[in-house]
């Protein structure tokens, strides 16, 4: 017996019978040999781990553009505190905890330059509807290295099901998904005081007397009302107190963080950076890498542009624009 069965055989005396066995996925398109001592999940969240799109989102906008400072939050990482609190939901319900990393750790590839920002110009340029969700998933199983990731059927599932609309096939998708409110209705609050955008005494109070006064009470509470109200359970469920706290929170960082606050004050600018390297890759196609040249015949010219720019950082998007469309200096 490999080391790879040994781990599998583990996993159907340890886990909940609620859990997805490694042993028991649905496998990858492209079928290939196992490796001799990771579980498929275990190389999944490898193979995401090494890509370029993962550690691309280092420079990708969490919520605020182009912050001056070292502490806020960037795509990269949230997707750690998304998996740090999707790990510790899975471990303590005993679901298969490197099933959820790696959907955790893959599940934000397909966001754009400046966050939701960017998905929302791509939605309005592009002759097809763009969800980064989506993207996500594209990027996992296309683009990455020219042929995608070949992840199995779970990981990729989880991905695309993080966001809301869809629902996961497996319970460490669900926990991956509470996993990613949970973090950033946290760890917004905490760069938009940050920032000067809110103050801690604007939150609704009644929120927090219920979920806790500071950034780890409020995770604490939410990840130990998930557990104790879906231990032994299938399903992933939350209490009714908590539940309604927590969306109340969420509403009120949409009316005073996420729209029409000083933390989105620069997305005009960002936007026109978005639809002017649109326009010109467009009438250029030529002057983009060779890869997404090809995948303009193959998948069409919107298509292949609109991934060559999804896949740009915030930093290479900007520089990018200046390059093609600011005056250079007279030396």
């Amino acid at each position: 017996m490999n080391i790879r069965e040994e781990k599998q055989k583990r996993e159907q005396v340890i886990l909940s019978p609620y859990a997805q066995l490694s042993a028991h996925s649905k496998g990858r398109e492209r079928p290939e040999e196992e490796c001799l001592i990771r579980t498929c999940y275990e190389r999944d969240r490898d193979r995401i781990l090494h890509s370029k799109s993962f550690r691309r989102l280092k420079h990708k906008t969490q919520v605020f553009i182009a912050p001056e400072g070292d502490h806020y939050r960037t795509r990269l990482t949230h997707t750690l505190e998304v998996a740090q609190i999707a790990r510790t939901i899975a471990t303590s319900l005993c679901l298969n905890e490197s099933l959820t990393e790696a959907i955790a750790l893959g599940h934000d590839l397909g966001h754009t330059p400046f966050g939701h920002t960017g998905e929302e110009v791509f939605n309005e340029i592009c002759p097809f509807p763009f969800e980064h969700n989506l993207q996500s998933l594209r990027v996992v199983r296309e683009l990455e290295n020219g042929t995608g990731l070949n992840l199995t059927y779970e990981v990729q599932d989880g991905i695309v099901s993080h966001c809301s609309g869809y629902t996961p096939d497996t319970l460490e998708g669900y926990a991956v998904y509470v996993s990613d409110k949970i973090a950033y209705i946290n760890h917004d609050i905490d760069d938009a005081v940050r920032g000067g955008v809110l103050r801690y005494e604007d939150l609704p109070q009644d929120c927090i007397d219920i979920l806790g006064d500071t950034h780890s009470k409020r995770i604490h509470t939410m990840i130990v009302d998930i557990i104790e109200n879906s231990y032994a359970k299938n399903g992933i469920f939350k209490s009714l107190a908590i539940s309604e706290a927590t969306q109340k929170l969420r509403r009120f960082l949409f009316d005073n963080v996420y729209v029409g606050s000083a933390a989105k004050a620069e997305e005009t600018k960002a936007k026109d950076i978005l639809r002017r390297l649109f326009e010109y890759f467009i009438q250029n196609k030529d002057k983009m890498p060779d890869e997404f040249i090809f995948r303009a015949e193959k998948d069409g010219l919107e298509r292949s542009v609109c991934d060559y720019i999804a896949g740009m950082t915030d930093n290479f998007a900007v520089s990018l624009y200046k390059n093609l469309f600011i005056p250079k200096s007279w030396n």
